[in-house]
């Protein structure tokens, strides 16, 4: 599909000169003389990408950038300063109001192409706001598709702490348990995980390494993605970013609970807690009754008593 670059630059040559080298390069441009005539092709034609001139008459470009982020139809597109003006404080500004890119006046035709790739790579597009389920099912569907099946036994070591994260972990089946281990042998899990739980993503997000370990609760099959098919769905894509900030913030108050539970729930207390959400991880939702299938040392470092 044609990219459409929207430039606004007072200065005929430059003006010209810039729409010419897009066209070359196969974009579709469109030019104004002046910021007000550049904000109402801007929301008529909604353009990839705007380059814009600051010292213009009628408005300049900050007042251009303010408006088109005011209205929602024109808030997400890349917005390119390109000006001669190289001052730090006015490059600031322009970065604080918004701005995604400086062009220094003169700029080459590889400079002008690397920038605008390099923002249109980058953008994530308004409409993933208004994306419906069928999107985002589509694009998980996607994202588990680039991963790999493995099978792991009852028992078996998934990841360690301390460990540098390579895979986003998806459970087809089985149980998952994430814990603590202390120097003393003591044991506290953290999080336990059920058929379609994703885990692992933590550490991926703050690109650090693994802060606990995982192990299998039973005989299980996990996808495994790779960490740069995760980070680029992650960043390119709206739905599978807001999945998982809600993945992480559940996770955050889920940790917090239990940090609760562990300084002032008697240790009855957090038994009961701990039976009450195995049943609710892993029994069956659809029935009044449920049979748990936990053993004695897993259980207590669910309790934080092992």
């Amino acid at each position: 599909m044609i990219k459409k670059v929207l430039i606004i630059e007072d200065n005929d040559d430059i003006r010209e000169g810039t729409a010419e080298m897009l066209d070359l390069a196969g974009y579709k441009t469109f030019t104004a003389n002046n910021g007000k005539i550049g904000v109402e092709l801007a929301v008529k034609n909604l353009p990839d990408i705007i380059l814009c001139d600051i010292m213009m008459p009628e408005l300049d470009g900050y007042g251009v950038l303010y408006l088109l982020h005011k209205n929602p139809k024109t808030a997400a597109i890349p917005f390119i300063f390109m000006t001669a003006k190289a001052e730090r404080a006015d490059m600031r500004k322009g970065m604080e109001m918004g701005a995604d890119d400086y062009l220094t006046k003169p700029f080459d035709d590889v400079e002008l192409y690397n920038a605008i790739e390099s923002r249109l790579k980058r953008r994530v597009k308004p409409e993933g706001f208004q994306s419906t389920p069928g999107d985002r099912e589509a694009l998980f569907f996607e994202l588990k598709a680039k991963g790999k099946s493995r099978s792991f036994a009852n028992k078996q070591i998934i990841y360690v702490e301390g460990d540098e994260p390579n895979y986003l972990y998806y459970l087809k089946s089985g149980q998952v348990k994430t814990y603590k281990r202390f120097k003393d042998g003591r044991e506290l899990s953290s999080t336990l995980y059920n058929d379609g739980d994703f885990f692992g993503y933590e550490s991926l997000c703050s690109g650090s390494s693994y802060a606990d370990n995982a192990a299998t609760l039973s005989n299980c099959e996990i996808l495994l993605i790779s960490k740069n098919d995760f980070i680029d769905y992650l960043l390119n894509h709206q739905e599978i970013s807001s999945a998982f900030i809600n993945l992480l913030s559940t996770s955050v108050r889920e940790k917090e609970e239990q940090m609760l539970q562990l300084a002032y729930f008697s240790v009855r207390k957090r038994v009961a807690e701990a039976l009450v959400q195995v049943a609710h991880k892993f029994g069956d939702k659809d029935s009044d009754t449920c049979t748990l299938k936990i053993s004695r040392d897993d259980l207590a470092a669910l309790v934080g008593t092992a």
